[in-house]
């Protein structure tokens, strides 16, 4: 079985296709960034359907660097031939061996928060992006076509009056996660 590490990093890689996503998220994510383009809003995707596989990866590899859960702890996965446990050469579990490589893990995957299990990402009900912009001011345009100036701080996909927009399309902004937008905000 191999060992956990970095190399489980590319393994069920994450989407960042917007046609990945669920109707009729999809429709409303895909109007919302033409509109943004439009607006002259520089708007890049890093996730948007996330497997499984990779959620229980990124999940149990947060709780084991992070959390100290114990790797022996770890329930095993039908879908992923994985071992958690690190040894040393007497075959004794090395903790520290185990929680180095899922802190590799962590590292590789850009884990800011413990990743759930099952969220609306694995849902495809979810999109990471990250948006901003230089000039002063932007007109994004809502679902209903009017167009709404945008020219308060910050320049980017945490503004208020921004994030009242998204929400015209149903991309509702979780705020306390400032790429991610959902079907319905977590």
């Amino acid at each position: 079985m191999p060992l956990s590490g970095s190399s489980w990093v590319s393994k069920f890689p994450t989407s960042t296709d917007v046609e990945a996503l669920n109707a009729p998220f999809r429709d409303n994510v895909k109007r919302f960034i033409s509109a943004l383009r439009s607006a002259g809003a520089d708007v890049r995707i890093s996730a948007t359907y996330r497997p499984a596989e990779r959620a229980f990866l990124m999940h149990y590899a947060f709780r084991i660097a992070r959390e100290k859960l114990d790797p022996t702890k770890v329930p095993t996965n039908p879908d992923i031939d994985i071992d958690w446990c690190h040894r040393t050469a007497d075959g004794s579990l090395d903790l520290n061996a185990s929680r180095q490589a899922a802190e590799d893990m962590v590292q590789g995957y850009d884990i800011a928060f413990r990743p759930a299990l099952s969220s609306n990402h694995t849902l495809r009900l979810a999109i990471d992006m990250t948006i901003g912009w230089s000039s002063d001011s932007i007109n994004v345009a809502n679902a209903s076509g009017k167009a709404v100036p945008i020219k308060s701080n910050p320049h980017s996909g945490s503004n208020r009056d921004l994030i009242a927009v998204g929400a015209t399309y149903k991309v509702i902004k979780l705020v306390s996660d400032p790429p991610h937008w959902s079907f319905d905000g977590h």
